[in-house]
């Protein structure tokens, strides 16, 4: 039934032309019901729909005036003693979509409506500490540990009903997709992964060490490292801009940020490519205005803790089905070592049951976003074998 259905949806899962004057109007309760846990609860969210966009008696709001944006639902769930925002369209398998930074889950809005229509559930939380997700208070709760305890939370409630899933991650969520696969492999059916590929963990040296010493100090994981030192200079620059930049990045060179002197001159402004309107924008500015990027931030202050906490795991690989997907422009397909890594046998080795390596020509970082229709594709293909 999925695959008729799929064959009857094909067409909209590739079609690129949108309706920019569609306008819907909807209000609805989301009620959902589980079993009953000690640790995940379901959070009642009434949802009510503008022509532009959609708010809820949480603050969180989405676009609904374009048709990739139609009936997509939210909801938010106490789970692993934090409120989780997800957003969710279709029925079916299970699709887990773990966006990266500074994306939100609206990061997947082409794939969330795709895969609904293909017979899929689609999944899209916000990480923690992003969006309309809690963002706790403490840096060190931002490891790698809590995070997949969060999506396993998550999935416990959301997907009681489907003992293993499947996964798509990019940048952070890439990691944090590998990081579900060395952990709980039992719960991960099969995995695309983009930008970030996995990268064993090396007993003899720190990792913020060691990127320090290939990229200097103004390389931007080390720059994010102090807290309150990035945040003051995004405000300072203004969150618009700072969004723009790194949401429309396509430079394959090392992200250098020196104080004041990236993305340009603060008084030139940024061209929005064609995949990222200013509507687009708009919601993620909606968002950073009201919880700023610490919980984000918040991700890269514990590369090093990170390393000390998955000592346990050094040496282990990655044993569920895998493809991987990276554009030739994008900054960590060219960092060094990276392609004899990918092309080589290495990868391979770290990732027995890697099938394959997609490499899309003139893309860059936010390859999802920029060429959704091949990239839906190229997933599509591949969970389709499962």
């Amino acid at each position: 039934m999925r695959l008729i259905k799929g064959i009857a949806n094909f067409r909209r899962l590739y079609a690129n032309s949108i309706d920019l004057n569609t306008k819907s109007y909807l209000s609805t309760t989301k009620r959902a019901f589980c079993r009953p846990s000690e640790y995940a609860k379901v959070v009642n969210t009434t949802i009510t729909c503008s022509p532009f966009y959609c708010s809820n008696n949480l603050g969180s709001r989405s676009h609904s005036s374009r048709p990739e944006m139609e009936g997509i639902e939210h909801r938010v769930i106490k789970a692993n003693g934090i409120n989780i925002h997800v957003a969710e369209k279709g029925k079916g398998p299970v699709i887990l979509f773990l966006h990266g930074f500074p994306e939100l889950w609206y990061t997947w809005r082409n794939q969330i409506t795709a895969f609904a229509s293909l017979g899929y559930r689609a999944l899209a939380p916000d990480l923690r500490g992003f969006g309309e997700t809690e963002a706790p208070d403490d840096a060190s709760t931002y490891t790698s540990l809590h995070v997949v305890g969060d999506l396993i939370a998550l999935l416990d409630v959301v997907a009681a009903d489907q003992d293993q899933v499947f996964v798509v991650g990019h940048d952070w969520g890439a990691l944090i997709a590998w990081w579900l696969c060395i952990f709980r492999p039992d719960r991960v059916k099969a995995l695309v992964n983009m930008s970030v590929a996995f990268n064993p963990r090396n007993p003899n040296m720190k990792p913020l060490e060691g990127l320090r010493a290939l990229y200097g100090d103004d390389y931007y994981i080390c720059r994010f490292q102090e807290p309150g030192v990035m945040e003051a200079e995004f405000r300072e620059m203004g969150y618009e801009r700072v969004l723009k930049g790194f949401l429309t990045y396509r430079d394959p060179c090392p992200l250098l940020i020196p104080k004041g002197k990236y993305f340009g001159q603060p008084d030139t402004p940024i061209s929005l490519p064609s995949w990222f309107s200013e509507e687009d924008c708009k919601y993620y500015l909606s968002q950073y205005e009201k919880k700023g990027f610490t919980g984000g931030l918040n991700y890269y202050r514990n590369i090093n803790l990170n390393w000390q906490l998955t000592a346990p795991w050094t040496g282990s690989k990655i044993k569920v089905p895998v493809k991987f997907i990276v554009g030739d422009q994008d900054l960590t397909y060219n960092a060094p070592g990276i392609k004899d890594y990918l092309h080589k046998g290495s990868l391979k080795k770290n990732v027995p049951l890697l099938e394959e390596v997609v490499v899309m020509e003139g893309v860059a970082h936010f390859l999802h976003e920029e060429k959704p229709d091949e990239v839906n594709k190229h997933i599509h293909d591949f969970f389709n074998k499962f």
